[in-house]
């Protein structure tokens, strides 16, 4: 085989010009090529379009170069999580397009397998989804987007033999496998480079053919920005809070296959344990996902949706960014939990974007919300203004329509159906007349008999 050339940073990445697209891996800063991405903020390239998940944490990996004014465009899912980007997109100094997660993974699968466009049901009937081509199959809306390729890929990786056969580590492969294969020329950036048979043929996450330069680069944990080191401690979340952990417990079943969302949902897994057999996904590359960690960091551990640390339960498995989007998709996710803003009488999920701040965040919750085969949403009854939150119509964008199954708030739960709404239980201290008032959608009442039911 025909060996790949190793070359240093600066030398690997001269080949970027300005105006070129680039692909660059990672989820939040876990397997994101940072040595690389600091390399090209070195040179005079702008103008320069950025596809990831997101652009990294301020002044790291793509925050430099955004920082620098290199980035006049980028294509992600979630790039709230760093200030300066919503800033430059508020300023219209950087030109932002939004896709849901499970979408720019398989728009850059598609691109990697010469397929030019790919269907997909997640974001249809929201407003991402306005400027796209839409189609109806089986009666269910599916919106066409175009492949994603790009002039250059920045990825990273584990581990790579001289032939360029890669392995990554832990959830690590996220949007890299992907990309690997969707640009014209792949520089990968590596932790230890070995001779060619030193990694089984059976091991090898990406061949060799897609990977055109290596760069040695050694991982510090000040590459890893936030998700370098976690102190779990004892988290001691609101009684009403875990009230409602504890009553979305009783709704998974052993052997569910469950992903819980970032924020409020978190809670249920701190009460999952052994005997509830359930198996819980996280969807940027890990099935297994067990504990917090109680000290260590992403040099140590896999990381989670919400980029923090966590463990792996015997039999657990890790995979890519696109095989994660495929098995939620594909309705191999039992039941999916995910906070709200809104949920409306007709079962539609608003829980991603709020009118007056810009709209740049919609990560995997459409993909999940209509790709699970049930749907929990786990939110406060009103918001901080003290409004319903629980509506007849969602006034907010929308996540997906008819999704949820179930709701969950800190004071009632909701069973979603085609005739609407019904309470099926008071939660906490609050009463049927309160739950009434703070509740702008009909519903019909069907309580237990402790709960004032009949």
């Amino acid at each position: 085989m025909k060996p790949v050339p190793v070359l240093e940073a600066a030398a690997a990445v001269a080949r970027v010009r300005s105006g070129d697209t680039i692909l660059v891996g990672g989820f939040g800063m876990t397997g994101n090529p940072v040595h690389l991405l600091h390399a090209l903020a070195e040179r005079d390239v702008r103008d320069l379009t950025y596809v990831g998940n997101n652009v990294g944490e301020r002044g790291l990996g793509g925050g430099r170069l955004l920082r620098n004014g290199q980035l006049r465009r980028a294509i992600g899912s979630y790039f709230t999580s760093n200030p300066e980007v919503v800033a430059a997109a508020q300023s219209g100094a950087l030109e932002v397009e939004v896709l849901p997660q499970g979408t720019l993974a398989e728009a850059l699968r598609a691109g990697g397998a010469g397929i030019p466009a790919v269907y997909t049901p997640a974001g249809a009937g929201t407003v991402l989804a306005e400027r796209y081509e839409v189609r109806a199959f089986d009666g269910v809306d599916h919106v066409l987007v175009p492949a994603l390729r790009g002039d250059v890929a920045l990825l990273r990786a584990h581990r790579a033999d001289r032939a360029g056969n890669l392995t990554y580590r832990r959830t690590e492969q996220n949007f890299n496998r992907a990309m690997a294969s969707a640009a014209t020329y792949v520089v990968v950036e590596v932790e230890e480079i070995v001779e060619v048979g030193a990694i089984a043929p059976e091991h090898v996450h990406t061949p060799g053919t897609f990977v055109d330069v290596l760069v040695q680069a050694t991982l510090r944990p000040e590459d890893l920005g936030s998700s370098a080191h976690v102190d779990a401690g004892v988290r001691r979340a609101p009684p009403a809070r875990m009230a409602m952990a504890h009553r979305v417990l009783e709704e998974l079943r052993p052997g569910d296959v469950v992903n819980l969302g970032i924020g409020i949902p978190t809670l249920v897994g701190d009460l999952i344990g052994p005997e509830h057999g359930v198996v819980l996904h996280t969807e940027n590359g890990m099935l297994g996902v067990g504990p917090t960690p109680e000290d260590g960091g992403a040099m140590d551990y896999p990381v989670n949706a919400g980029k923090i640390p966590v463990t792996a339960l015997p039999g657990a498995s890790y995979f890519d960014s696109a095989d994660s989007f495929a098995m939620i998709r594909g309705g191999h996710v039992d039941v999916a939990v995910m906070g709200g803003l809104q949920v409306s009488a007709a079962g539609d999920l608003a829980n991603w974007a709020v009118p007056g701040r810009p709209q740049l965040g919609a990560g995997g919750a459409m993909d999940l919300a209509v790709g699970a085969r049930r749907l929990i949403v786990m939110m406060t009854h009103v918001d901080r203004d003290g409004a319903p939150k629980v509506v007849e119509r969602c006034s907010l964008p929308l996540t997906a329509r008819g999704c949820v199954d179930l709701i969950v708030t800190d004071r009632a739960v909701f069973e979603v159906g085609a005739a609407g709404l019904t309470l099926v239980e008071l939660l906490g201290d609050a009463t049927l007349d309160d739950v009434s008032a703070t509740t702008a959608a009909p519903f019909r009442t069907h309580l237990r008999a402790d709960d004032g039911g009949s």
